[in-house]
């Protein structure tokens, strides 16, 4: 239902760097950065798989605290994009794990962005137990 959302961040290059390191585990990188002659000087860029679908904006800093969950394709994928948020200077919100008050298969992991979003990888996909 919804074909992209973003977020204000208050300094693009930082939030950047964050956002290029978390989303590599679930195979999305900064695909656009919108030229600044259409922004009027601001700093945009997209981030997805296929086609932008997160966007940055820079501006000042935000005053309400957002939350996004990306969807991942594996609870590894999950693992990966919460040791890599935390790599990159999140910080925790709540470790990888299952959140079966949502659902029974609902796999997520929360982290806070540098301008303190709650930002959540989550799998909804059913996965047997290993071992």
């Amino acid at each position: 239902m919804i074909d992209h959302t973003g977020i204000t961040v208050s300094d693009f290059e930082v939030s950047k760097t964050f956002y290029d390191e978390a989303m590599a585990p679930l195979g999305a990188s900064l695909l656009y950065v919108v030229p600044l002659q259409f922004t009027g000087g601001v700093k945009v860029g997209g981030y997805g798989r296929e086609r932008p679908t997160f966007w940055l904006h820079e501006g000042g800093k935000p005053r309400d605290r957002q939350h996004v969950a990306f969807t991942a394709r594996s609870r590894a994928e999950v693992d990966a994009f919460y040791a890599a948020a935390l790599a990159a200077g999140g910080r925790d919100n709540g470790a990888p794990g299952l959140r079966p008050h949502y659902h029974p298969n609902y796999y997520g992991a929360f982290v806070i962005d540098p301008d303190g979003n709650n930002m959540e990888a989550v799998c909804h996909e059913f996965e047997p137990a290993k071992g």
